[in-house]
């Protein structure tokens, strides 16, 4: 579990200043880089042999997280889990070879969204 800890935008402000001033050597040295997103108050710290499928892949974590972590009965769920479980599959085998087992997975998926997504348009035809 993660433990996370409320900052203040000015607060986080000063520590991401801070966390500049410490990581230009590390910059220099290509050791390391730094991803701020500081609107969300997020900074990604990345290493040198962090590379775009790493990225990718972390940031899908996050993806699925919401997916976990949100109520099956948000209208949204459905296209957010079963998006995230094909990006999954693919990601994972990025540099192999899918099975059938994890094409018929995928094929699962593709059907869910096409159902989540006629399910939306339904709702959104009855307002």
């Amino acid at each position: 579990m993660r433990d996370y800890f409320k900052m203040t935008n000015d607060t986080f402000s000063d520590f991401y200043k801070s966390l500049l001033e410490l990581a230009k050597s590390f910059e220099e040295k290509n050791t390391l880089k730094i991803q701020p997103d500081l609107d969300a108050n997020i900074i990604r710290i990345y290493g040198e042999k962090t590379d775009s499928l790493v990225r990718a892949k972390t940031g899908l974590e996050e993806v699925s997280e919401l997916a976990y972590s949100t109520a099956e009965h948000h209208p949204y769920w459905s296209l957010i889990y079963n998006a995230s479980q094909i990006s999954r599959l693919a990601l994972e085998k990025w540099n192999d070879q899918l099975t059938q087992e994890e094409l018929d997975e995928i094929s699962w998926c593709t059907d869910e969204l096409k159902n989540a997504s006629a399910k939306l348009k339904e709702k959104q035809n009855h307002c």
